[in-house]
């Protein structure tokens, strides 16, 4: 019995990384895969990214929240450390940065855009 399954799985080892890019925003040795493109949305909200060491992305609001889930490495959210394996539920509206130092790869389910907040100094 042929489902049709077939067209809903994605392969993402077969898949390269492709560089972060966001406008005004500091996205170096930040790489993603596109799990789930959202075509009403125009942007995928499950994807990969992956971490260099180092690598951090801006203070930002979550206002569908988010889901993660740790695959490799490990990194921070705010002051919080995940390490593989490790699952992190943001709620709507919730407010954090995210840094790794040792580089990780993460499994992210963003429902909505999020919003960069940019600090006074």
């Amino acid at each position: 019995m042929a489902t049709g399954i077939e067209k809903h799985i994605v392969h993402s080892e077969l898949m390269d990384w492709k560089p972060l890019k966001e406008e005004g925003v500091d996205t170096r040795g930040i790489f993603y895969k596109a799990l789930r493109f959202d075509e009403q949305q125009n942007r995928a909200p499950s994807f990969l990214l992956k971490f260099e060491p180092g690598a951090s992305y801006p203070y930002h609001n979550h206002p569908g929240g988010e889901e993660v889930f740790v695959l490799e490495g490990e990194v921070y959210f705010n002051e919080g450390k995940l390490t593989r394996g490790d699952y992190l539920y943001t709620p709507p509206g919730y407010k954090h940065a995210v840094r790794s130092e040792v580089g990780c790869v993460l499994l992210f389910n963003v429902p909505e855009e999020v919003e960069i907040i940019h600090l006074e100094h």
